[in-house]
Parts: structure tokens; C-alpha cells; sequence
């Protein structure tokens, strides 16, 4: 009972906190809250060029004004924003240094300034040097579990999941009942494979209803580790990510979308438009299959193991001739046919979402439901060789099985599940191909997945 009072008194300080109104102007600074305020209406106006220009004449006036410096870093920030100016943003980045440094700068001042350069270090793509800014707010401030929260979500940016699990298991010691640190704490359990005890701190965080928590990865991981126990409370999170927005239905989970596309699990030739890369697929899969056959060889080493965790039990191996648009020249090599004829078809060469590969799944195999992570793609499969009983894919509430030299078109951003129980292996060719609603326009700029 005690626990739970102390966890209470935690949190309502940390809420306390939040509430409170930052104090930014020093003794010094309130001597020149006059002029201060004049510069800062010429920004609130969105008149960035004239702020920054009326901040730098008086930070040259008033060397040691700090919030000074800071609307002159905020200023620098907006107009890079204005301009798309990497330059001018790292601007901004050394200016927000600056204002940490001025003797008798307010706390609530330091802290603003070096968590803004934090995020622009970040948007900047300087992940180690933000990480390193970070570092020393930590120092400076141990005791505040915001800041704590933003070193970790650092280091899961540079992918270093041990150090930002550390993190998070200081910041639950300090404060037992922080939503935003459980959520990350049980994304981070989830990705080593501790898919039990996941649950209850992605559970206990959305919840919680901590700003930062209601991300849809939070509920899609939530979902998933339930589903993998055999938690038949899986769907109503994912009922729950759906109507938080999330999710474009409980079905389909993808994250990264594009708004307005046709969405239907199962596709037919003539609906994607790809009829003519479809016909060719199928009548030449004997060669795209004579070509898989000649690399699964064990002893060449061409198939590689799945490797994003998808698989509850079995052997299930790839052979990637495509992936995010891209030619592996080497692994054509031992598939030229293969790849000649997928020359032809820029709708799926240059699918900068998807792959194309060979799959081959060994008897005794189950792939997890899962949920691929976008709506910008289809994904054909080609039977190459399919045993008569035994393989199986779910895509949604439907359930359907592959035959040799024919393709079988999905929407892999719904649920899907695959059981391989056959006597023999299975071997198809996977081509994922652009929504065909996609402008030409989106799929130029759409970026890589």
C-alpha cells in the first residue's frame, strides 16, 4: 500500500512539474523585458528575417542576456524551417549551445534550449551528437525523467536498444508509474524477444495515457505479443489503435500509408491493372523456378534465414533479387532469366517498398499473423513448387492455397499468417509491386520502406 501511495505522490509531483510555467528571464533579463518582448512580437508574427536581425543587435548589446541568445536560436530556427535551410538550422543548433553557456542562465532556460538543439541535431540526421547533447541535460538535470525519456529514445534511434533499456529501467525506478518509459520499455522487451513480458508495460503505458504513448507502434506491438501468447485480448488493441487513428482497420495495421488507397486483402489480375507482368510471370515460371531450384543448393549458401522474428517454429529461408528498388547485381547473377524478364516491369523494379525474392519454407513451419508495413504496396506470389496438401495462407478472414505457375495477389498491410505442415518444401517467387493508385508523382517521392 505504501508502494502505491509513493508511485501516486510521484506522479502527482511529475504532473506538478509539467504544469508549471517556465522560468526564462534572469535579474538581468527582466531589466530588458521591454525590448526582449519587441524582438519576440516580430517572430510570434512569423516575421522570422526581422527577428533574427533584431535578437542578433541585442545579444551584440547585451552579451550576457541569455534569452537573448535563445530568441535569437528560435528565430534562426524558424526562418530555416521557412527557407528548408539545413544551414541556417545548424545555425540555430550552435546559437541554442550558446545559451546553456551564458553565466546565470535560468534552469527552465537551459533545458528548453538544449532539448530544441537535441531535436534539431536529430532532424538534422546527427543522432550521435544529439544523443551526446543529451547526455550532458542528464547530467546537468538527473533528477528530471522527461529529459531521461528523450536520452532514451536517443539511443533507440542510433539502435541501441541495451543502453536504452538501462535508461528506461532508471527512469521506472524513479518514477514506477511513467507511462512514456513502460511503453518504450516494452517496445524494447518486445524487440529482444521477451514477447511475455512485454505485455504488461506496453499495456500498463497505453494506459496510462502519458503524452508520448499513443503511437500506433505501441498498440501494433501490443497486439502482436498478445496474439504470439494466446491472448484473445490482441483484437480489442488493435479495435482500440483503430479508432486512436492508428490503424486503417483492425485488418490492417500498417504504419506507414498513404490515405485514400483501395484496400481489400485479396487482389485479382485484372483489379491491379499488372496484367501484363502477371501473364509473364506465368508463363515463364518454369524458368524463374529451374533458377530457384539451382541456388537452393545447401551448400552454395544462397538462402538466407528470415530474420525479423515472424516465424513461431520452423525453417524459412530467402533469396533477394530486389529490395526498396534496388538491383542486387551479384544476386543476379545466378537468376539472369529471371531478372531479364523482371526488367520489363518498372512497377515492380521500382518498387522502392517493397522486394522481390524467392521463398522457400521447409515442412513444420508457422509464420506468426503479422502485418506487413505499408498500404503503397501488393505483393504477388508465384507457386514454383507446392506440395498438393499442407500449405496454407490466411490473409484477413480468408484462407487460400498456392499452385504452381500461378500467382496469388494479397494486400500484405492486412493480417496475414502462413502454415507450412507439407512432407516436402515449398518454393515460391514473392514480387511486390506499387498500389496501383499510386500517382506517378507518389511513387517517385514516396520514400524507401
Amino acid at each position: 500500500m505504501l508502494m502505491r501511495a509513493t508511485d501516486k505522490t510521484t506522479k502527482d509531483k511529475h504532473e506538478k512539474d509539467k504544469k508549471k510555467k517556465p522560468k526564462l528571464l534572469n535579474k538581468f533579463d527582466k531589466s530588458i523585458k521591454v525590448e526582449l518582448d519587441a524582438a519576440e512580437k516580430l517572430r510570434k508574427k512569423g516575421k522570422s528575417d526581422e527577428a533574427v536581425k533584431a535578437f542578433e543587435e541585442l545579444v551584440k548589446k547585451y552579451p550576457q542576456s541569455p534569452r537573448a541568445r535563445y530568441g535569437k536560436a528560435q528565430s534562426e530556427d524558424d526562418l530555416a524551417e521557412k527557407m528548408r535551410s539545413n544551414e541556417m538550422l545548424q545555425k540555430a543548433v550552435s546559437t541554442y549551445e550558446e545559451v546553456a553557456s551564458v553565466p546565470n542562465v535560468p534552469s527552465d532556460l537551459v533545458k528548453l534550449a538544449l532539448k530544441r538543439r537535441a531535436n534539431r541535431q536529430q532532424f538534422l540526421g546527427r543522432t550521435r551528437s544529439s544523443l551526446i547533447t543529451l547526455q550532458k541535460l542528464v547530467q546537468r538535470f538527473p533528477e528530471d525523467i522527461s529529459i531521461r525519456n528523450d536520452l532514451g529514445v536517443g539511443y533507440l534511434l542510433l539502435g541501441d536498444n541495451d543502453n536504452a533499456k538501462k535508461v528506461y529501467e532508471e527512469v521506472l525506478s524513479m518514477a514506477p508509474t511513467d507511462g512514456f518509459a513502460k511503453v518504450h520499455y516494452g517496445f524494447i522487451l518486445k524487440a529482444q524477444n521477451h514477447i511475455a513480458e512485454s505485455i504488461p508495460y506496453l499495456k500498463e503505458g497505453l494506459e496510462s495515457g502519458d503524452a508520448g504513448t499513443d503511437d500506433g507502434r505501441f498498440y501494433f506491438h501490443l497486439g502482436d505479443a498478445m496474439q504470439r501468447v494466446g491472448n484473445p485480448e490482441a483484437y480489442k488493441w488493435y479495435e482500440a489503435g483503430h479508432k486512436r487513428g492508428h490503424f486503417a482497420s483492425v485488418w490492417q495495421r500498417s504504419l506507414y500509408n498513404v490515405n485514400g488507397l483501395k484496400a481489400q486483402p485479396w487482389w485479382t489480375s485484372r483489379e491491379t491493372g499488372y496484367v501484363d507482368l502477371i501473364k509473364a510471370l506465368e508463363k515463364n515460371w518454369k524458368v524463374i523456378r529451374d533458377e530457384g531450384l539451382a541456388m537452393m543448393d545447401p551448400t552454395k549458401g544462397l538462402f538466407l534465414p528470415e530474420d525479423e522474428n515472424l516465424r513461431e517454429k520452423g525453417d524459412w529461408s530467402q533469396y533477394t533479387l530486389w529490395q526498396q528498388g534496388r538491383k542486387n547485381e551479384n544476386a543476379c547473377k545466378s537468376a539472369p532469366k529471371t531478372c531479364a524478364l523482371l526488367e520489363r516491369f518498372p512497377e515492380s523494379t521500382g518498387c522502392r517498398r517493397g522486394q522481390i525474392k524467392y521463398s522457400v519454407m521447409h515442412p513444420g513451419t508457422h509464420v506468426w499473423p503479422h502485418t506487413g508495413p505499408t498500404n503503397c504496396r501488393l505483393r504477388m506470389h508465384l507457386g514454383l513448387v507446392i506440395p498438393k496438401e499442407g500449405c496454407r495462407i490466411r490473409c484477413a478472414n480468408d484462407t487460400r492455397s498456392w499452385e504452381e505457375g500461378k500467382v496469388l495477389i494479397f494486400d500484405d498491410s492486412f493480417e496475414h499468417e502462413v502454415w507450412q505442415d507439407a512432407h516436402d518444401f515449398r518454393l515460391i517467387f514473392i514480387v511486390d509491386v506499387w498500389h496501383p493508385e499510386l500517382t506517378m508523382q507518389q511513387r517517385r517521392t514516396l520514400p524507401a520502406i
